[in-house]
């Protein structure tokens, strides 16, 4: 069996239900959309968003999962499928997940207004339902995403990151949707205030170290979900290249900085700058980084009551973390 059918063991009767709900929330009077979002449904990944959701719910209360339950994880799912659309759109990418992006099939405009509806039909999901708390929750996400997308963009034009401001993005860009799927299912199944703030915490931690280990993705040698570099390319400064410009010579930061402004489009000199960061030990302290937020996590997992939910849920941190592509 595959680890992530493992890891869904416990709340399997949960996501089958949880399919059918979101599939009929997707339905609409527009047979554009209609052709779109069941398109959009049938591609979907692994899902670990809602699993985070429902176990971090099940942890708080193993008793039959309500409504409320079922709508946050919906919620973030909408959520996140509309800002990898969107993303996607700003990117210019014509693949997802192996298959063709929304925008490659119907332009960025079609691709703008179903991001725009599946934004809305998850505020309006919170608000039809007077679930208050959540939309708080959600609304504060997507509020961080875009500021830390924002920020991402700001940096990678002046080339002026440093460390604390590149922990800010993904903290925002990357962990503030973990730390939702996290707080939402414990919001959802009626947890205490400190329960919510506790799940919230665990959560972006998970998302920091997620980011990281993506990040060293553009530094591997092998067969992954994107190609080599392309970080680079995008003159995004994660840390790996952080690490090696505050550990360089006057002469090789400026050999750095000119390479990744005036010749990322290079294939040549982008292998140089990884050959470089890696020898620098930009890979090992990413590396290092990324393990402390993991056990930091683990750690936190310590404090609750043993059950399979928390069983589930070390093993859908560790599957994020360790994963290989």
């Amino acid at each position: 069996m595959k680890t992530v059918e493992l890891i869904k063991l416990p709340i399997k009767n949960e996501m089958e239900l949880f399919e059918k709900k979101f599939s009929n929330l997707m339905i609409s009077k527009v047979s554009l959309l209609n052709r779109i979002t069941h398109y959009v449904v049938n591609r979907k990944g692994k899902q670990m968003r809602p699993m985070f959701v429902f176990l971090s719910a099940k942890i708080i209360s193993s008793e039959i999962v309500s409504d409320k339950v079922f709508r946050a994880a919906s919620i973030i799912e909408l959520i996140h499928t509309a800002t990898l659309i969107h993303d996607d759109i700003v990117d210019s990418s014509n693949m997802r997940r192996g298959f063709f992006s929304l925008n490659a099939l119907w332009k960025n405009k079609i691709a703008v207004l179903v991001g725009d509806f599946l934004l809305s039909k998850g505020m309006l999901l919170c608000i039809d339902n007077d679930d208050f708390d959540l939309l708080k929750i959600i609304s504060n996400s997507v509020k961080d995403m875009s500021e830390g997308e924002l920020l991402q963009i700001e940096k990678a034009r002046k080339l002026d990151i440093d460390e604390q401001t590149y922990f800010d993005i993904i903290t925002k860009k990357t962990a503030s949707l973990i730390a939702s799927c996290c707080a939402l299912g414990a919001a959802a199944s009626n947890g205490s205030n400190e329960k919510i703030e506790f799940f919230r915490k665990l959560g972006e931690k998970v998302g920091i170290a997620f980011q990281l280990k993506d990040d060293l993705f553009d530094y591997g040698s092998k067969k992954i979900g994107k190609p080599i570099g392309v970080d680079l390319k995008e003159k995004k400064l994660t840390l790996p290249i952080i690490y090696a410009i505050n550990n360089s010579s006057k002469l090789k930061k400026r050999w750095l900085m000119n390479s990744i402004k005036n010749h990322n489009k290079d294939s040549k000199v982008i292998k140089e700058v990884i050959d470089y960061v890696k020898d620098t030990g930009g890979i090992e302290y990413t590396t290092s980084k990324l393990m402390s937020y993991h056990q930091s996590a683990l750690s936190d997992l310590k404090k609750l009551d043993d059950s399979e939910y928390k069983k589930s849920l070390k093993k859908l941190i560790n599957y994020v973390i360790e994963r290989e592509y």
